[in-house]
């Protein structure tokens, strides 16, 4: 574990989770603290950052589910809008903790399905089908590579 604190710069996550082992494996040190949940309080630090990961993911995957499935015209510049902010959100996050790069395929796996779910019901809202989000579901989630570029279904429903 040298230069911790430049770790601490160049990738928060992994200082969180370095730091809660360094902290679990010096319970024998005199000092009166709390290591357990000192360890604890630092790894919830990481576990925090996964937590707004996945929702930015989410939050990107049931626009794009939109865009693919909706004929509407009016609603997609605010989605493609919602798809930057997230998009640059998600980039923010993995430049202060790029080890959470390899946790984005699973994490666009696991949100596909709930992603799917608020899509279709935002479109059943307003009185459009939510045939064409499970059609593109059960056909395959988008990747992580789409969810994470400036990539965009097409401008037509698929």
């Amino acid at each position: 574990m040298a230069d911790q604190g430049g770790l601490y710069d160049r990738d928060f996550l992994l200082w969180t989770e370095e730091q809660g082992a360094a902290l679990r494996g010096a319970r024998e040190s005199n000092l009166p603290l709390d290591w357990e949940n000192l360890a604890d309080e630092i790894e919830s630090l990481g576990k925090s950052l996964r937590r707004e990961l996945r929702f930015q993911l989410r939050r990107i995957l049931r626009h794009l589910f939109k865009l693919a499935a909706s004929p509407a015209t009016d609603p997609r510049a605010g989605w493609h809008a919602t798809i930057g902010e997230a998009r640059a959100e998600v980039e923010d996050l993995l430049r202060d903790s790029p080890s959470l790069r390899r946790e984005a395929d699973a994490f666009v796996a696991e949100q596909a399905t709930i992603a799917a779910e608020l899509a279709a019901a935002d479109l059943t809202d307003h009185g459009e089908p939510a045939d064409a989000v499970w059609a593109r579901l059960s056909a395959g989630v988008f990747t992580a590579d789409q969810v994470l570029a400036d990539w965009f279904p097409d401008d037509s429903a698929t």
